[in-house]
Parts: C-alpha cells; structure tokens; sequence
C-alpha cells in the first residue's frame, strides 16, 4: 500500500523489510530514541524526506541549466557567435 513521507514521496509500505548497517553517533542515538518508539519507522520517513528534499534540488537544477542554454541559443540566434566567422565548416 503507497505512503507518503511529510513531503510527498510515495512508496510502497508493504514492501519487504531489509536490515541494514548503520553507523550513528551514540549520543545522537540515545537521544534519537528517548523521544521516538520505532527508530526504524522515523529513518524511514527522514530519507524518504531527503529524497525529495533531493530530488527537487535535481530538478531545479536542471531547470536552471536548461534556462542557461536556452539563453545562450537565443544569443546565438539573434548575434552569432564571435567564432561563426572562423568556422572552416
């Protein structure tokens, strides 16, 4: 069944569960885990959060780059290049 994170990722709930190695620091642990009763439920939510977090962060710079070329092609469409006089092509 799809679930969705704080900030809207969805995945599937209902897939299977896998162990993992973590290395955390040991006081951040033992705080983490006076105030949460499933550590792996809120790590679960917290990196669902980062992947959008991350994936938004992609595609806003995309966004950007793409803004960048096209800026560039409408330069080059109205001016030319310097370099378009040297072409030997």
């Amino acid at each position: 069944m799809p679930s969705r994170t704080s900030l809207g990722v969805s995945y599937d709930r209902s897939a299977p569960r896998r162990p993992v190695n973590l290395s955390l620091n040991t006081d951040l642990l033992a705080q983490v885990r006076e105030v949460t009763p499933n550590l792996s439920a809120t790590v679960e939510t917290l990196l669902g959060d980062y992947l959008q977090y991350a994936r938004q962060q992609r595609e806003d710079e995309q966004r950007k780059l793409d803004g960048v070329i096209d800026a560039v092609n409408d330069l080059h469409a109205r001016h030319g290049f310097l370099s378009d006089e040297f072409s030997t092509l």
